[in-house]
């Protein structure tokens, strides 16, 4: 099995991909900034439950799914700052939303099982 069968990296991996199709859209003064923070936080989440599952140990494999839990709380804050400001409609907000909140709970089942 590899990581990529993960359902939870899975899910991550689409939000990421969504995430920085979606910046490319914001103003430009804004992609270096907001963009650049809310692409990396997003990146993070599937790069750290990869990282994690290719670990030797137990409890680094956790660690590194709630350094993947840290990063999706980012992505939360910078997608509704993005909203707030205007550089996602509510619509694209609610999508982003969605599949980090499902993302989140994927997560929090996995490390479940683990401990």
């Amino acid at each position: 099995m590899s990581f990529k069968n993960l359902k939870a990296w899975q899910k991550a991996y689409d939000l990421s991909l969504k995430v920085c199709r979606a910046v490319k859209k914001f103003p430009q003064t804004e992609r270096f900034a907001l963009g650049t923070q809310l692409s990396k936080a997003a990146i993070s989440v599937p790069a750290n439950i990869a990282e994690g599952y290719e670990r030797q140990h137990r409890k680094e494999y956790v660690q590194f799914l709630s350094f993947a839990r840290g990063s999706l709380g980012e992505v939360e804050t910078y997608t509704m700052m993005a909203k707030d400001l205007g550089y996602f409609s509510p619509e694209e907000y609610e999508s982003l939303e969605g599949i980090r909140a499902e993302t989140g709970k994927l997560l929090r089942g996995l490390m479940k099982s683990l401990s």
